[in-house]
């Protein structure tokens, strides 16, 4: 069993997924007075196996396989309803977020397999573009698990109401432009 105890005389020990967790997000679980905010306030609670209060509790408490195992850190939105209502400042998203990443690092099997693709395929989607490019996502999705002309009249609907853009778009802010003004800029100092 990985547990160890938080002891209530001196510093508190903080057990090996707690500070992997801490490392990770930055957020100090120990804060958390078990208020219950955060689970009422979350959307997806009644579809978790854990509530977002019980995953900080298991956190704090060492439950590694608890934490990481659970479905609730796969389901988790990251709409950060239950960072906003924690009295406390408990950044609950953050230790979501904190948990997956240690699932993924330590090769924990994410117990729904279709989040975790998602999950990975929308990071590399935002890390190539900048921001969330949909058709790209959605290629990359059906490309990974099949049925690529399955909802094929549902994305075309979707593209005439202008919903689904075929190319990503670069906003004021796009990597690209900046990178290309700096280039400029730099360019124009030499000279």
């Amino acid at each position: 069993m990985d547990l160890e105890p938080i002891t209530l005389r001196g510093e508190p020990r903080e057990s090996a997924l707690g500070r992997a967790v801490v490392a990770e997000s930055d957020v100090n679980v120990n804060l958390c007075y078990q208020c219950r905010k955060c689970a009422a306030g979350c959307p997806l609670a009644e579809h978790m196996d854990l509530t977002p209060t019980q995953v900080i509790h298991a956190v704090r408490l060492g439950q590694r396989d608890m934490v990481l195992k659970s479905k609730t850190i796969w389901l988790c939105i990251s709409c950060e309803t239950c960072t906003t209502r924690c009295p406390q400042g408990v950044d609950v998203a953050r230790v979501m977020d904190a948990a997956r990443i240690a699932a993924i690092r330590e090769g924990v099997e994410p117990a729904i397999p279709e989040v975790a693709v998602f999950h990975k395929k929308a990071m590399k989607n935002i890390g190539r573009h900048g921001r969330m490019y949909e058709l790209g996502l959605i290629m990359g999705l059906k490309l990974a698990g099949g049925g690529l002309t399955k909802d094929m009249a549902l994305g075309m609907q979707l593209f005439k109401k202008g919903k689904i853009r075929l190319l990503p778009s670069f906003g004021k802010s796009s990597p690209v432009k900046r990178i290309m003004k700096r280039a400029g800029e730099k360019k124009g100092e030499g000279g």
